[in-house]
């Protein structure tokens, strides 16, 4: 059997990291990101891994990727000249959003720009009926003279009331403008997301044709740029709904990439709870611009099919702009190495959104940053070694640190050094745990008995804080855990879930429709995925969106493949009330129930993980010693340091202590103790082990 190598690539905001993982030994590295030539960084530490492995480039069997270029593209408003065109009268779909107040009581709210400007927004005479009936057709003529108003622009979005059920007069729209302008980029909102809500299928369908052109380009640059080294093997991308696409796919529609980073975090935290048998997990993932949060259940991360980029009140729910596609369910906080602090008119600490990025980057990396960032902060407080960041290969200033603290913290709040760090660190901890409260209640969950799991060059530092603050008695750092993201695409399966809008109500339920649709809806996602891998098996799972009728929005209701084969209204019924008691605690007497989306996930099946062994008997580890701040205490306190290669099964290291290594360091606090496990896995616990 051929030796297989694969290679996990994840663009960060400050770090490309890369994975390559042939003949069981996996070899990575971080790069800093190149914002003018993303391709670059890839190039750079494939040949670095390569080199580790003794392999030539053309060696590798198959390349998966993951980009935060769909999403800066969209946050920065650096797309392609986009014109959307759509129903008569909602030219302005896109300005008045959804009417809702995200800041109930701010008298100065200001609104986020709709991404397409109103003298890009153009309208035809036509009409679709809320049940895919022809109101008014669609005058080919029309579209025609339109296409002559269109030729300035570089991409253009398409989306049509109710065409979710009826995409006759949106495709007819693209053959008419396709042939007319020759090599535009057209994205129809029945493919992009065939969902009802017109309001965020637009602003989807907007988004993809905006990034669609620059997605494109950087994705045959990337293709070409590797096939010059000799790296011809397929190339993947990692979607937002935790699996993986042809690169073909990516590029036609590049909206799924939005969250792809965060979505191959998720799946390795994933994979690592599977490994443990551990049936609840939080997963804290923080690198060098944010940090996110995800729940895990049963081995599987919580899925969601809107979520919102580019919000203009940073992690205020509905300032942002809604994306209605699969996704990984979590959250995002502007907290990571590189976010910036400062203090604000009330003399408070304020860290993030901003971020240091790669460049400059915070002021210890010596690049030209002046500016306060969490990575200064933890090299103050004796959590990062000066001499050995990133293997050493960037050496870092704690005297421009502590320049930076002062001025811009320690100065203003009539503080030292050492107290403007560890305010700081506390309130960037203090974000993170506060956001995963917030999470767990939303999700109608309890984070007693969870396990985080961390990963990410910056979350090890401080997960054991944030389990101090959440109560969490377990935290598990994977080994890669600096570059978990990249990894987690390697471990990712084939995957496409496929979604129609169908409204049915429970007392006027059809089961033959219902079981017609489930079997199209298969068939949709199980091709995507045998366009990937043809010899694939594919596994289908079947789910339904329900709610009590007059309720604005649905739960998702997962629905045994039997149920989709023959449904009945009592087993759909019987379902959503076991699923919304579970969530909310009881059920509503009384309420009809309706159903308004439906989906399927095609995936290939995850193989069965092998149980990591319980730990070797408990042996004491050789250290040195070193000060580390003591956030509990406030104050410095002598800490253990030991490096992770000596933290075989067994080895024991009760807190306070370092572990270090090239991509990360952990931080074990005080009355915590670390074990080590035979997968590789640091497993800290509280008290004794």
């Amino acid at each position: 059997m051929m030796q297989t190598a694969n290679l996990g690539v994840d663009i960060g905001g400050t770090f490309t990291d890369v994975v390559l993982e042939t003949g069981g030994q996996s070899h990575s590295t971080k790069v800093l990101t190149a914002y003018a030539a993303p391709e670059e960084a890839i190039l750079d530490g494939m040949a670095q891994v390569c080199a580790k492995a003794g392999l030539a480039p053309g060696a590798i069997t198959r390349i998966i990727h993951g980009t935060t270029l769909a999403t800066n593209a969209l946050i920065e408003r650096r797309g392609a000249r986009t014109a959307f065109v759509t129903t008569e009268g909602f030219r302005d779909t896109l300005e008045m959003r959804s009417e809702s107040r995200f800041e109930q009581y701010d008298l100065n709210l200001t609104l986020p720009p709709p991404l397409i400007p109103r003298d890009a927004r153009f309208t035809l005479r036509e009409r679709i009926d809320a049940g895919g009936g022809v109101l008014i057709a669609l005058d080919p003529a029309e579209v025609a003279a339109l296409a002559d108003r269109l030729r300035d622009f570089q991409s253009i979005a398409v989306g049509f009331l109710h065409s979710y059920l009826n995409p006759a007069h949106e495709r007819m729209v693209r053959d008419i403008l396709a042939a007319r302008l020759p090599g535009i980029a057209i994205s129809l909102s029945s493919e992009v997301s065939p969902q009802m809500r017109e309001y965020e299928r637009f602003t989807t369908t907007c988004a993809n044709a905006y990034v669609r052109p620059q997605m494109e380009s950087y994705l045959g640059r990337l293709r070409a740029r590797l096939a010059a080294t000799g790296a011809t093997c397929p190339v993947f991308l990692m979607h937002s709904g935790g699996g993986i696409m042809s690169l073909d796919s990516a590029a036609q529609f590049p909206v799924r990439l939005v969250e792809s980073g965060p979505a191959g975090g998720a799946i390795f935290a994933a994979d690592v709870a599977r490994r443990y048998a551990l049936p609840r997990v939080l997963s804290f993932d923080m690198g060098g611009t944010t940090a996110k949060i995800c729940l895990i259940r049963d081995g599987a991360p919580k899925t969601a099919r809107v979520f919102e980029v580019a919000r203009s009140y940073r992690f205020k729910k509905g300032s942002g702009m809604p994306i209605s596609i699969p996704v990984i369910d979590m959250v995002e906080i502007g907290a990571g190495g590189g976010s910036l602090a400062q203090v604000d008119a009330l003399g408070q600490i304020r860290v993030g959104p901003e971020s240091a990025g790669s460049e400059p980057g915070p002021a210890c990396y010596g690049r030209g940053g002046t500016r306060p960032a969490v990575t200064d902060a933890d090299l103050i407080l004796g959590r990062l070694d000066p001499d050995g960041f990133a293997g050493g290969s960037i050496p870092l200033a704690p005297a421009a640190s502590a320049a930076a603290l002062d001025q811009h913290l320690a100065a203003p709040l009539g503080c030292d050094t050492l107290t403007a760090a560890f305010g700081l660190s506390e309130v960037v901890d203090e974000n993170m745990a506060n956001a995963a409260r917030v999470h767990a209640v939303e999700s109608g969950e309890d984070l007693t008995g969870y396990t985080m799991i961390a990963f990410g060059g910056a979350a090890p530092l401080h997960a054991g804080r944030l389990c101090q603050k959440l109560g969490i008695d377990r935290l598990i750092v994977p080994p890669g855990a600096g570059v978990g993201s990249a990894i987690g695409f390697l471990r990712a399966p084939y995957a496409y879930e496929a979604t129609r809008s169908v409204y049915m109500r429970i007392d006027g339920f059809d089961a033959h429709k219902v079981a017609t649709l489930f079997a199209a809806l298969r068939a949709e996602a199980t091709d995507f995925v045998l366009s990937c891998d043809a010899q694939a098996t594919v596994d289908a799972a079947h789910k339904a969106y329900m709610r009590y009728a007059g309720q604005g929005w649905e739960i998702p209701v997962a629905l045994p493949r039997a149920m989709a084969e023959t449904p009945t209204a009592e087993g759909f019924l019987a379902l959503f009330e076991a699923e919304y008691a579970a969530l909310f605690g009881r059920t509503v007497a009384g309420l009809a129930v309706e159903i308004t989306v439906w989906a399927v996930n095609a995936a290939t099946p995850l193989p069965t993980p092998a149980l990591t062994p319980p730990a070797a008997t408990a042996q004491p580890v050789a250290t040195t010693p070193r000060a580390l701040h003591d956030a509990a205490r406030g104050t410095m306190q002598p800490a253990a340091v030991a490096p992770r290669a000596l933290m075989r099964d067994g080895a024991h290291l009760p807190g306070p202590a370092i572990i270090t290594e090239a991509e990360t360091t952990i931080i074990i606090p005080a009355g915590f103790t670390a074990t080590g496990r035979a997968d590789g896995c640091i497993d800290i616990t509280r008290g004794q082990p």
